[in-house]
Formats: structure tokens, C-alpha cells, sequence
């Protein structure tokens, strides 16, 4: 009968020679992929024209962002949740996590956010459009909406001013759905998009790669069950406050927070 140890040294040189496949199929497509710059870009620009042009949009999506502890070790958060916009200023959002279970309202005017965890709500005065109200969560409260690039109505505009690299690295599949699938490099991040394929251009995985942060942490928003016009559920955009709520300002409403306080942030991180 072979020993523990021989049992454990074949485990390993099974999974040794696993990843040399992985890694070398990896290299594979990459050499084969279509790495055409040109390519990349009017992908990238007919998805932001079929995005901007749908008056009304809802999908399901998933969330997992990546942490890196002291000791390099990676710990990912996840999340799900929904979305419906009408453009050009009404939007429902949902996320429902390990640590949190939020509710956002924007109806042109007012941005309402519920934490139904623990019962307490805050509203933000924001008159204007959708890529108004982004702009304010992300550079006045630091609260930046998930997938919120996939929801202005520029997408292109938005994503490419600091791409130095862009690359078709032509098909991938996910969640059933052939897809386009595109790598963009800037200074600080790569990211990569997975846009389905035929006439409905939609993000269907959207991945952004820190390279500042040790460990290369990554956040990834997949998205499904997309709709428009006619296909969208009817919505007030009209947030019914529980009775017993408490009214906060947005910085003392934890679950609005994606990384929760259990994770402390390192000294100097961002």
C-alpha cells in the first residue's frame, strides 16, 4: 500500500502537471488570439453605442472583489444582486451579500439607500442624470456603484482615455453566451470585457486587475438575464422606508460600505 507520503507526492504532481496544461493552453490563446488593437477598440465602441442607445435595461449580476491580507493572502467577497435603469435619471439597484443586504433608489432627484440589515437608510440630494449621480457617488462619497461603467450612457468615452494597450482575444463562453472577449492595459490596471456576440452587444464579465496593490487583487461583475425596452418589468423607482428606519448620513451607513469593518484596511491602502 503506498504511503502518505507517496500519496501526497503523486496529489502534487498530478496538479503540478495540471497547471503546466493550464499555463501552457494559456500562452497558447494568447498567441493565438486576434491581438488587434483595432479589433478590440470597435468591439468595445459597439457595445457602448448598444448600451447608450436602450432607453430602458435590467440584468442580475454577481460580484467578487478581491482582498489581499498582510500575509498575501487572497480572500474574495461576494455579492449578488439586480439592476433597472431608465435613462436618462431613473435607477434600482439591489446587493445582497455575506455582510450586507442594500436597497438604492434613484428618482431623478433624490438617491434613497436602505441597509435592511440593520435598519437605517440615508438620502443624498443629487438633481440630474444617471452619469451625474455616478460621478457624485464615486468622487464626493467614495461609494462607486457596481458595474456603474456599463450604466452611463458613454461607456466607450469612460473606459478608453487611459488604455495604453488593447487586445481581441477573440471567443470565450459565459453562462451559456458566446462572447468577444477583449484585454485592455493602463498604468495602474488591466481589465478585460467578455461582450456577447450578434446584435445585442451586452457585458457579459467585466474583470479589473489592480497591479499597484501587492497580490494583484481583482474585481469581478458578471452579468446575466439582461433585458431592455419592452422585456423590462414596469418599477416606480419609489423607496418605502420601514417603519422604525434610522436616517443617517451616508459615511455612518455600514452596508454601504463593500468591504465590511470585520476587514480592516492596511496602513496606506487605498
Amino acid at each position: 500500500m503506498p504511503s502518505r507520503y507517496t500519496k501526497a507526492t503523486r496529489r502534487v504532481q498530478k496538479w503540478g502537471a495540471v497547471l503546466t496544461v493550464v499555463a501552457a493552453a494559456g500562452v497558447a490563446n494568447m498567441s493565438a488570439g486576434r491581438a488587434d488593437q483595432a479589433d478590440a477598440e470597435r468591439l468595445l465602441k459597439a457595445m457602448s453605442d448598444y448600451l447608450g442607445a436602450q432607453k430602458t435595461i435590467s440584468f442580475d449580476y454577481d460580484v467578487n472583489l478581491e482582498l489581499v491580507s498582510t500575509q498575501q493572502q487572497k480572500i474574495g467577497l461576494a455579492s449578488s444582486g439586480t439592476v433597472t435603469l431608465n435613462r436618462p435619471d431613473k435607477l434600482h439597484l439591489t446587493r445582497t451579500g455575506g455582510f450586507s443586504n442594500v436597497e438604492m433608489v434613484f428618482d431623478g432627484k433624490t438617491l434613497t439607500l436602505l441597509g435592511k440589515n440593520s435598519n437605517v437608510y440615508t438620502q443624498i440630494e443629487a438633481p440630474g442624470t444617471i452619469d451625474q449621480l455616478e460621478a457624485v457617488l464615486r468622487d464626493k462619497y467614495h461609494r462607486p456603484v457596481p458595474g456603474a461603467d456599463m450604466l452611463i450612457s458613454d461607456p466607450y468615452k469612460e473606459l478608453m482615455p487611459e488604455v495604453n494597450d488593447a487586445k481581441d482575444l477573440g471567443s470565450g463562453v459565459i453562462h451559456g453566451v458566446e462572447c468577444d472577449h477583449l484585454a485592455f492595459r493602463t498604468k495602474e490596471v488591466d481589465w478585460q470585457i467578455w461582450i456577447a456576440q450578434g446584435a445585442r452587444p451586452y457585458p457579459c464579465r467585466y474583470v479589473i486587475t489592480s497591479k499597484k496593490v501587492a497580490g494583484w487583487p481583482q474585481y469581478t461583475l458578471d452579468t446575466w438575464g439582461w433585458k431592455t425596452g419592452a422585456e423590462v418589468a414596469s418599477d416606480s423607482f419609489k423607496l418605502e422606508i420601514p417603519p422604525g428606519a434610522k436616517k443617517l448620513t451616508p459615511d455612518e451607513v455600514p452596508e454601504l460600505n463593500d468591504i465590511p469593518g470585520l476587514f480592516s484596511m492596511a496602513k496606506g491602502a487605498k
